[in-house]
């Protein structure tokens, strides 16, 4: 019976092992096609578009030369960093701050705060676009620096709840220990808290990070194309009469996708340390 217990249990991994590989390769499927594409010509993109490249249909890296020419991708890579790291740092600095605070202040106000936050992340993007491009014509901010104040008001919401959620994992005794040794509050904030924060903080940086770097529709609607990010760049590959270069748009998007990846594989670990630890302590 232990014998026949064993194999039901192996063969539980072996089944479990298998769907997580049918998973990833239904998943990672669409960069492949991506990928093979971008060394098509384009004019065989539509044609075959699942097939490897062949002698026939291979075309080396024109297709990337092509792309960084017509969309000066360089320029555009360059705003995106910009904003994208801008913006990140200053949610992370906020957010991190509001959630310590509503979280070891408790009253009214801040318990109504907190819900205010997490409830933000219900509202959808369309249902506040036109107001919110009239307000950010209104008072200036339709441009690199003032889209960063727009991206920390909505990536509020999550960051914050993330952050609270792991705040409260962290002992109190810290706290009031480095008070006794003369910390004010902001000192113990960078000095004790902050550090404790780490893997939570990385986890909100790599959840904000994809997010902005990959966002079309904020940065065309603030800033267009006086200061192009990459998603933007990309989609004035789209000529006239919807003609596309599509070979030039699976080659920049290759090059769009491979930082981003780059920077969640360097840092996928604390995604689930930070998620784990803040849901259970908690």
């Amino acid at each position: 019976m232990g014998k026949g217990i064993k194999n039901n249990k192996k063969a539980g991994k072996i089944a479990v092992f298998l769907l997580l590989v049918l998973s990833s390769i239904v998943f990672l499927s669409p960069i492949f096609i991506v990928l093979i594409n971008s060394f098509k010509g384009k004019f065989y993109i539509s044609e075959t578009p699942f097939q490897l490249p062949d002698n026939k249909t291979f075309v080396g890296f024109d297709n990337y030369i092509s792309g960084l020419e017509k969309t000066k991708f360089l320029h555009a890579a360059g705003w995106s960093l910009f904003i994208t790291l801008s913006s990140v740092a200053v949610i992370l600095l906020f957010t991190s701050m509001t959630a310590w605070f509503i979280t070891r202040v408790k009253n009214k106000l801040n318990s109504m705060l907190y819900y205010i936050f997490t409830l933000s992340m219900i509202v959808p993007f369309q249902m506040v676009m036109f107001t919110m491009t009239k307000m950010a014509n209104v008072l200036h901010l339709d441009n690199p620096i003032g889209i960063i104040a727009i991206y920390l008001g909505f990536g509020t919401g999550l960051s914050v709840f993330m952050f609270s959620g792991f705040v409260k994992s962290i002992p109190i005794e810290l706290e009031e220990a480095s008070m006794i040794d003369g910390c004010n509050p902001f000192k113990t904030f960078f000095l004790v808290v902050m550090p404790v924060l780490k893997p939570i903080t990385v986890t909100v940086a790599i959840l904000n990070c994809m997010w902005i770097w990959n966002d079309y529709l904020l940065p065309y609607l603030l800033i267009g194309m006086d200061y192009k990010t990459i998603p933007i760049a990309i989609q004035y590959l789209k000529g006239g009469y919807g003609s596309i270069d599509m070979g030039a748009m699976m080659a920049m998007l290759v090059l769009a996708i491979i930082p981003i990846v780059i920077f969640y594989i360097t840092c996928q670990k604390y995604i689930i340390e930070g998620v784990v630890a803040g849901a259970i302590k908690g």
